[in-house]
């Protein structure tokens, strides 16, 4: 008896690591994209009773049922879950199962009641909304990460790797179940790829989707390993191997225009000869020696905020009305980009509509409605987020979420100047400073704001800063701008490399950060002088006292610290010191400003020593 149990395990063990080598006992549970609505559910008691049961429906089929690709759905109230699973076809059931588990755990990491989630891994994807999806396959921030080794014989390696690429964008749709997996042989060794789509997509969804995934991915060579994914696909190349052998299949007859039917057959032969051994193996291994459920533990965290909706488009008739036909009366403010009206839509949502001023230019952007796309999908909390547009003749209107609170400068300059305590200045620094960061480096493509002022940061109804019109640099014609020349900006806050050179990077933002930062520990606003201290502006202000180590003459006189406050305000202003140093490569990162307003001290070689630049 002791032998035939020795022979069945190690048959089964045989067995598991011909058919799947490299992957039993490994989930793939790498964790390559996250995001979380911003949305909140109306009714949460509803809305986790739904959001349960569709991932315990989900569950069941990939457990119970073996299923790689499953969707579930409920419908209950007010708040519906839909939901999409799906593995990678070489992973073992067990192995799809655990990456379920993992990511079911990781998908309510979201804030309470976040409407809309996925986690994406090397092995799955797991992804929920509150309105159907299922059929989605492309949207703005679709992605690519690649490895950091540069292949041998990059030439080489490049050229066959391409071409194996472009044989599965082609094939895969062709394919019964949308997937593929071919081993190609290259000077030194081989390249194992992929591609696969969602189930419940069209065969046009599949190839359009893969296309876009192609040309992402493009982007890695000359390195080892490239990953592009997107809403309804994913594509996948490595120089390691990250598939069993046997799990390849010939695609030539799907490059020739071969029917589907003929990869029905292979796969339906291959996967019913697999899963009769596999059955037969696995039953006479649990029956000897029991079957004890492992237990799988959930890693990672999901940070960030995506919303995978599109723009509105709204009717001209509908905006006019809401605004009683833009009147002074809903008027909210206005400025170089346009005038904003608070606006009251039919179902009782209050918006802000904001009419553009195309100057002097004719020439309408021609790429309008696809960057009001991708801006309409620049989701974070401390952005102000675009619901949609208006095109009419040559009326060019945006129309973003309303700002209960309207924007900063009028508590620091304005009516109610003086009623903002350190504690909320700092959030609304460190908020701001979070805001760019994510334009510049989290979301897809950079999007640099070129004019970070006061009054372009708004706060909502808790004193949370929402930075605003971050996009309009994207929407306008170039020649649109508030100074009327080549460049955007305003007076006190535009870095001198952009404004002088027209030089523009990500630090010409982080330089009108300094800025705003110290307007709100001073009161003072920058292109103003001093009245008591003659010819001195805000900055020179701040780098005298500096100088003469006494920062705290430069807080704001309507506010009154605490003693432990003192050493963190002093921190800040040098922090705004460094933002507005006179060279741009001496300036931090937005990703660094974080870090450094989140830390303790600032490190001493961090310290500024560069005098700042004139600002126009």
């Amino acid at each position: 008896m002791k032998q035939l149990k020795l022979l069945a395990l190690t048959l089964f063990m045989l067995w598991s690591w011909w058919s799947f080598h490299g992957a039993i006992g490994d989930p793939q549970t790498r964790l390559l994209n996250k995001g979380c609505s911003q949305y909140n559910a109306t009714n949460l008691s509803n809305f986790y009773q739904n959001l349960n049961s569709t991932l315990e429906e989900l569950r069941t089929k990939v457990n119970n049922q073996s299923k790689h690709f499953a969707t579930a759905q409920q419908a209950m109230g007010t708040d519906p879950v839909y939901a999409m699973f799906q593995c990678r076809n070489y992973l073992s059931n067990t192995d799809c199962a655990a990456c379920f588990a993992t990511a079911a755990a990781q998908i309510r990491n979201c804030s309470a009641g976040a409407n809309g989630a996925r986690v994406i891994y090397d092995g799955c994807f797991l992804r929920y909304e509150s309105s159907g999806f299922f059929d989605q396959t492309t949207m703005p921030g679709n992605s690519v990460i690649c490895g950091n080794q540069t292949a041998v014989g990059a030439n080489a390696f490049d050229a066959v790797a391409q071409q194996a690429l472009m044989d599965l964008q082609i094939a895969t749709p062709k394919i019964t179940g949308f997937f593929a997996a071919t081993k190609t042989q290259v000077a030194g060794g081989a390249i194992y790829a992929i591609a696969q789509c969602a189930e419940n997509v069209t065969e046009s969804g599949c190839l359009d989707c893969l296309t876009v995934g192609y040309n992402n991915i493009q982007s890695c060579f000359p390195n080892t390993d490239g990953k592009a994914f997107d809403a309804g696909c994913f594509m996948r190349y490595s120089e390691t191997p990250f598939f069993a052998d046997n799990q390849t299949i010939d695609i030539t007859p799907f490059l020739k225009g071969g029917s589907s039917k003929n990869g029905a057959i292979i796969v339906a032969v291959v996967g019913v000869v697999g899963l009769i051994v596999i059955v037969i193996l696995l039953a006479l291994f649990l029956w000897l020696r029991g079957y004890k459920k492992p237990k799988w533990v959930p890693r990672g965290d999901i940070l960030g905020v995506t919303e995978l909706k599109g723009p509105i488009n709204y009717r001209y008739k509908d905006l006019k009305s809401a605004t009683k036909n833009f009147s002074d009366e809903t008027k909210l403010g206005g400025g170089g980009f346009g005038d904003v009206y608070k606006g009251t839509l039919k179902n009782g949502k209050v918006v802000a509509v904001k009419k553009l001023i195309l100057g002097k230019s004719s020439k309408l952007d021609e790429h309008f409605e696809s960057e009001v796309k991708l801006i309409s999908n620049v989701h974070h909390r401390n952005l102000v987020r675009l619901l949609g547009c208006c095109c009419k003749g040559k009326e060019r209107i945006l129309v973003y979420e309303y700002m209960a609170n309207n924007s900063s400068d009028r508590f620091l300059f304005g009516e109610n100047k003086g009623s903002l305590n350190w504690k909320q200045r700092y959030d609304i620094i460190l908020g701001t400073a979070r805001g760019l960061a994510y334009l510049h480096e989290d979301f897809h493509v950079c999007i640099i704001h070129r004019d970070i002022k006061t009054n372009n940061i708004l706060l909502d109804e808790d004193l949370q800063p929402r930075i605003a019109d971050f996009g309009l640099a994207r929407l306008l014609p170039e020649d649109q701008s508030h100074l009327s020349t080549k460049f955007a900006g305003t007076l006190g806050y535009t870095a001198p490399e952009y404004a002088i050179h027209g030089q523009l990077s990500e630090k010409a933002d982080t330089y009108s950060f300094g800025v705003v930062v110290l307007e709100i520990i001073s009161g003072q606003k920058s292109c103003e002088l001093r009245a008591d201290i003659e010819g001195e502006l805000l900055l020179q202000r701040a780098w005298r006292l500096y100088e003469e180590d006494m920062h705290l003459e430069l807080v704001d006189n309507t506010l009154d610290p605490h003693d432990n406050d003192a050493e963190e305000i002093k921190k800040v202003i040098e922090i705004a010191l460094l933002c507005t140093q006179a060279s741009s490569a001496a300036r931090p990162t937005m990703s660094e400003v974080v870090v450094l307003l989140k830390s303790k001290n600032l490190p001493e070689h961090m310290k500024p020593s560069m005098p700042f630049g004139v600002s126009l």
